[in-house]
C-alpha cells in the first residue's frame, strides 16, 4: 500500500490527489494536510468573492475527499506540529502543494507605510482568511493606486468600485463588505510599467469594469498602439486590447452619474511610496517606454496622490524549515518537481504562481508520475495511522473532513440575505464549530 502526504488543500493539492488515485486506485492512501481548519485554499481565499461560478469547482475537491482512501488533515501546521522529516518517516512520498501564499516584495521605498497592502494581504481581508481579518484597512478617502496590470488587481478594483448592491450574491465577509459600503473612493488609478499590448487581464475580468454602477473606466487614447498592431495578438489578449479602446472612447455624456474614475495609467513604474506621519500620501512615477518588451525608464517623473495603495505583482511560496528554497523565484528549488528522495512540490510550489486553476491538474498528474517511477510498489510505511499515533502524542487538534462539513453548514446559516455563507474569520471559531 502506498501512503502519500500533500501539504496544502488547494487546486494542486486535490489534483494531486485525484492523479493518485486514478493511476493506483484502491492501493494509495492519501492524507491531505492543512494549516487551516478549512479546506480548499485558493479557491476559499483567493477567487473573488463575487466570482461564485469559479469557486464552484470546489465540488470537485469534494467528491475527492469524500473518498474512502482520502483524508483531510486541518489545523495542522507543517514545521511547527510536525516537521518535513518526520513526515518522510511516516509517508513513502510527500508532495508540497502549499501554493504561494504571501507578497512579493517590490522593493519601491516607501512599501512598508500604513495603508499600503500586497494584494494577498487585501484579497485575504475581504475574502476572510483568518491572517488578515484584522488588516481594516482605510477606504474612506479620496483616491486609491493600484499596481500591476493583471486580474488580481482587477478584482481589487472591481471589490474597491462595487455599490453594497452589487455585492449580492457574494460571499465577501460582513466586516469587508460594511466597510467598503461607507468608502469614499472617488479615483483609483491602476498603474502598468508597460502598455496596453502587454496587460496579463482577460477580457471576461476586464469587461466587468464596463457594467459597474459608479466605475467609470478611463484610457487615454494616446497610451493605444495602432489599431492595425492588435493582429498580432493572441486572441484573448485582443479582445482585452479592445475593450481597454472602448474605455477611451466612451463619450462624456454616457459617463454621468458614474462616481468612481478608475484611471488606466500605463507606461507608469511606480518609483517612491510617499508618506507623511507614516502613513501613504502619494505615488511618485517614471514614465517609460518599450524596448525590446522591457519597459524602460525615460527620467521624466511625475506624482499623484494616494490614501491607499494595493500592490498587485505577484506572490511568492511559504518556505518551510528544511526544505531548500528558492528565493529568487519564491518557490521550492526543485528538478520539475522533485525536491529530493521522497519530497516533491506541485503547483504554484513548484513553478511559481502562474497560470489558472485548471493548470495545476495536468501538474499534479505529472508530479504522481514521477512519485510512481520513484517509489514503485511502495515501502510500507506506517502513514496515516503513524501520523494519528504522533498527533494524539502530541494533542494536535486535528480537524477532519466531516468537522469541515459542520464548519460548512454554521456557515452557511450564518448567511446574510443573498449570500452563500458568512465565514468565520477566527480559527479558534472554526474549531468552536467543528466540535459542536
Amino acid at each position: 500500500m502506498r501512503q502519500i502526504a500533500i501539504i496544502g488543500s488547494g487546486p494542486a493539492g486535490y489534483y494531486t490527489a485525484e492523479a493518485a488515485q486514478k493511476l493506483w486506485g484502491d492501493a494509495v492512501r492519501i492524507d491531505i494536510f492543512d494549516s487551516l481548519p478549512v479546506p480548499y485554499g485558493l479557491i476559499r481565499f483567493g477567487v473573488a468573492p463575487d466570482h461564485q461560478s469559479i469557486k464552484g469547482v470546489y465540488r470537485r475537491y469534494e467528491a475527492t475527499s469524500l473518498s474512502s482512501n482520502v483524508r483531510f488533515v486541518g489545523n495542522v501546521t507543517i514545521g511547527r506540529d510536525v516537521s518535513i522529516g518526520e513526515l518522510q518517516e511516516l509517508y513513502d512520498a510527500v508532495v508540497l502543494a502549499t501554493g504561494a501564499p504571501h507578497d512579493k516584495k517590490t522593493g519601491i521605498a516607501g512599501e512598508d507605510l500604513g495603508n499600503v497592502f500586497g494584494s494577498a494581504a487585501f484579497v485575504g481581508w475581504y475574502n476572510g482568511h483568518p491572517g488578515f481579518a484584522s488588516l481594516d484597512p482605510d477606504v474612506a478617502i479620496g483616491d486609491a493606486v493600484v499596481i500591476g496590470n493583471g486580474n488580481v488587481a482587477l478584482d481589487v478594483v472591481r471589490i474597491l468600485a462595487k455599490t453594497r448592491a452589487e455585492f449580492h450574491g457574494s460571499d465577501i465577509v460582513n466586516h469587508a463588505l460594511d466597510l467598503l459600503d461607507r468608502s469614499r473612493i472617488g479615483k483609483i488609478t491602476v498603474l502598468g510599467r508597460r502598455g496596453p499590448h502587454q496587460i496579463a487581464m482577460t477580457p471576461k475580468e476586464l469587461g466587468e469594469l464596463g457594467h459597474l454602477e459608479r466605475a467609470n473606466p478611463r484610457v487615454d487614447f494616446a497610451d493605444l498602439p495602432p489599431d492595425s498592431e492588435d493582429a498580432a495578438l493572441e486572441p484573448g489578449q485582443r479582445k482585452s486590447v479592445t475593450l481597454l479602446r472602448g474605455f477611451a472612447a466612451i463619450p462624456e455624456a454616457d459617463r454621468a452619474g458614474k462616481t468612481i474614475d478608475v484611471d488606466f495609467d500605463f507606461f507608469a513604474a511606480p518609483r517612491t511610496i510617499l508618506g507623511e506621519a507614516g502613513r501613504v500620501t502619494g505615488v511618485e512615477i517614471e514614465r517609460t517606454r518599450l524596448e525590446d518588451g522591457k519597459a524602460v525608464g525615460t527620467g521624466e517623473t511625475y506624482t499623484i496622490p494616494a490614501q491607499l495603495v494595493v500592490i498587485c505583482i505577484g506572490y511568492q511560496t511559504s518556505p518551510i524549515p528544511d526544505v531548500p528554497f528558492d528565493e529568487r523565484n519564491g518557490r521550492f528549488a526543485n528538478d520539475e518537481g522533485r525536491i529530493s528522495p521522497g519530497l516533491y512540490c506541485v503547483g504554484w510550489a513548484r513553478r511559481g504562481p502562474t497560470g489558472t486553476i485548471g493548470t495545476n491538474r495536468p501538474d499534479g498528474f505529472a508530479v504522481i508520475e514521477k512519485i510512481a517511477a520513484d517509489i514503485g510498489g511502495g515501502a510500507g510505511k506506517p502513514g496515516g495511522q503513524g501520523f494519528d499515533a504522533l498527533a494524539a502524542a502530541r494533542d494536535l487538534a486535528v480537524v477532519a473532513f466531516d468537522d469541515w462539513r459542520k464548519i460548512d453548514e454554521a456557515e452557511v446559516k450564518r448567511a446574510r440575505d443573498g449570500a452563500p455563507r458568512e465565514k468565520f474569520v477566527a480559527i479558534e471559531d472554526m474549531i468552536a464549530a467543528a466540535k459542536s
